[in-house]
């Protein structure tokens, strides 16, 4: 089944059967207020120059995105964290598109404000053979353009979910990165970005091969 399949049945599953009224109608206010905003109009696009960083994996090595384009393009997408079902059916379809990503020449990173367990349980619940780098107080985040600030109102139902994020991010600034995928070339250039400020819809990681490819017959020639 397709990414966004997946997604579907899972919304519709929460929606019809797990979540009770007022928690999806708090969910649907705020995407919709997120999408009035026009944040993810605002993000990093294609053609921008993208932020050089260097942030830790979950065992504290340092990850540096200068070092990672040496070597050529880099794939970085934003993870809300491991309480998150939709991001995680997400890191697992970029797992399971690792093989032709790398096959590509690319490096593939995410980024998640949560605090170094909860990314290595990520990794060990997904099974992810790429680093979930920590981007505290999702400052990276910011300066893709991505991060947004949870109304107060939403925070008492991500609390009332289990997902109390001072606690899986250890920090209070309840910011969380909207889910964005980039392509940045070599060049620091970005040649792919698919930002949403619905977290229920995701692109198939496939999306990427093209940009992938037209990049490599960039650099041969």
């Amino acid at each position: 089944m397709p990414l966004q399949g997946k997604l579907d049945a899972l919304k519709l599953e929460f929606e019809t059967n797990l979540a009770p009224p007022a928690t999806v109608e708090a969910l649907h206010r705020s995407t919709n207020e997120l999408i009035a905003s026009g944040a993810q109009n605002r993000a990093l696009k294609v053609g921008d120059l993208a932020p050089e960083f260097t942030l830790p994996d979950p065992d504290g090595n340092p990850v540096s995105s200068k070092l990672l384009l040496d070597k050529g393009p880099l794939v970085v997408t934003f993870y809300r964290g491991v309480w998150c079902p939709y991001c995680n059916f997400d890191l697992s379809a970029l797992e399971e598109a690792r093989s032709e990503i790398e096959s590509r020449g690319a490096s593939l990173v995410a980024v998640s404000e949560q605090t170094a367990p909860n990314s290595r349980k990520s990794q060990r619940q997904n099974r992810l053979g790429f680093p979930i780098l920590g981007d505290h107080g999702g400052e990276v985040a910011a300066r893709f353009g991505v991060r947004w600030t949870l109304p107060h109102y939403l925070r008492e139902v991500q609390k009332a979910l289990g997902a109390d994020l001072t606690k899986f991010n250890g920090e209070d600034s309840w910011t969380l990165p909207m889910p964005a995928r980039y392509v940045i070339a070599q060049d620091g250039t970005i040649a792919y970005a698919e930002v949403n400020a619905d977290y229920t819809r995701r692109p198939e990681p496939s999306a990427i091969f093209p940009v992938l490819d037209q990049l490599s017959r960039r650099q041969v020639a």
